[in-house]
């Protein structure tokens, strides 16, 4: 079939299969002394023919026979063994007889095959959840994790992700991607209720008192350390015809008013004020929760705001200032953030050891994730088997595979060897018996 019609990737020039060189040493020189052993039994096994033929022609006792027939049949079939592993990675002797070099020829073939019976026996719903569930994924993945070693391992991991993404994004499209998501979320939520909602609840809490106390201390200190501001700002709008010293006494009686005013709001926790900004706030919340035209023009500051050129300079700054935090703290092994992912991770995996449910949950997760992946993906992952063997080189498969079985297939020729000797004395015996 034409590659390009089937799909495939144009051919390449094929190449040699992985494997160890340190392992493929040693596995080699056993395949050699494998080899010889069982060439020796071979010439042995010829040598002791010969011996036994001549000296039965020279008139040798009965019992030499039997020799000569264990060694014509040892022979025989050590031979016949010696074909039958050599056809299997090479022609014997070089010769192209019909049916040898197994391997190299359908090498293809063979790769299919092992593709197929992958898919078919392998990349099963069932078989993967089987296995899964009897592995046991998330105990062991809880105690793993629950180790502070292998805790930093995944921080680390995650960390150099994180950094490694924090780097690459550049901040303009960063910036840019918050602030369409800041608009457009401003956009289609109105704020008005939950704004309401939260101050309604901030204020029944007392929580802004603090921040009441925080303006009334400033506008007291403001008052007090700008007396002369105060005086002059009250003088110019004295009228135009007041002498100017009576100008001066009422702006400083104003301003002796004023900041003991402002004292006053700053001290006393009850003072009306204070309480009249209280009541403020609570119909402020109202309002903002069911007065129609109070939600609007909510509505109305929110859309300006969120359209005002200020918050993508904010979103920018914000960004830079975050990403900044970010870098420093995955460069810092001791950084609090590291600590609290470790702690994380960590207290993730002894949730998984200690609740059941949870590690139910999990593998449940593990087990339809794996089975959906081979549901969907099964044919491509027994293609990638087949089309891996199909870029191998066919004689240099040849060679790999011999080298990883070959030392176990040279005893079929020994044991063909020896086999055969005893079934000649076996078949000469009965001959001389029956005969």
């Amino acid at each position: 079939m034409n590659q390009a019609a089937a799909g495939h990737e144009p051919a390449t020039a094929p190449v040699p299969p992985p494997g160890s060189a340190i392992g493929d040493e040693i596995k080699r020189r056993d395949l050699v002394r494998m080899k010889v052993v069982a060439l020796a039994f071979l010439v042995g096994a010829a040598a002791l023919f010969l011996l036994a033929s001549w000296a039965e022609a020279e008139g040798w006792p009965w019992w030499i026979s039997y020799v000569r027939a264990a060694a014509e049949a040892g022979l025989i079939g050590a031979i016949a063994d010696w074909f039958a592993v050599t056809v299997l990675f090479r022609h014997p002797l070089g010769i192209r007889i019909p049916h040898t070099a197994i391997i190299p020829s359908r090498k293809d073939q063979f790769g299919a095959s092992l593709g197929d019976f992958v898919d078919r026996n392998f990349l099963a719903g069932e078989v993967v959840r089987e296995k899964l569930r009897r592995v046991g994924v998330a105990r062991a993945l809880g105690a793993w994790l629950a180790t502070e070693r292998n805790a930093r391992r995944v921080t680390a991991e995650l960390v150099t992700a994180m950094r490694g993404v924090v780097t690459v994004l550049r901040d303009s499209d960063v910036a840019g991607m918050l602030e369409r998501a800041l608009r457009r979320g401003m956009a289609e939520t109105e704020l008005a209720s939950p704004t309401g909602d939260a101050l309604d609840r901030l204020c029944a809490g007392g929580a802004h008192h603090q921040l009441v106390d925080l303006v009334c201390d400033r506008a007291y200190e403001w008052v007090r350390d700008n007396r002369a501001t105060a005086l002059r700002v009250i003088s110019e709008r004295a009228p135009s015809w007041s002498p100017r010293f009576v100008d001066e006494l009422v702006a400083d009686r104003v301003y002796g008013e004023v900041l003991a005013f402002a004292r006053a709001v700053k001290d006393d926790v009850h003072h009306p004020m204070r309480l009249a900004v209280d009541n403020f706030l609570f119909e402020l919340a109202d309002d903002l929760r069911h007065d129609q035209e109070t939600r609007e023009r909510a509505e109305d500051i929110k859309r300006r705001l969120v359209a005002h050129p200020a918050v993508g300079e904010l979103i920018g700054a914000a960004w830079s200032t975050v990403k900044d935090l970010l870098l420093r703290a995955a460069d810092d092994p001791d950084s609090e953030l590291r600590a609290g992912i470790t702690g994380g991770v960590r207290g993730f995996g002894e949730r998984l050891r200690e609740e059941e449910a949870l590690r139910d949950k999990v593998d449940t997760w593990v087990e339809d994730a794996a089975a959906h992946v081979v549901a969907n993906y099964s044919a491509e992952i027994a293609t990638l088997i087949t089309d891996t063997v199909e870029r191998w080189d066919a004689d240099e498969t040849s060679r790999r595979i011999e080298l990883q079985v070959g030392r176990d297939l040279q005893f079929i020729r020994i044991n063909g060897t020896v086999v055969g000797g005893l079934v000649g004395i076996a078949i000469h015996g009965v001959s001389q018996l029956l005969f």
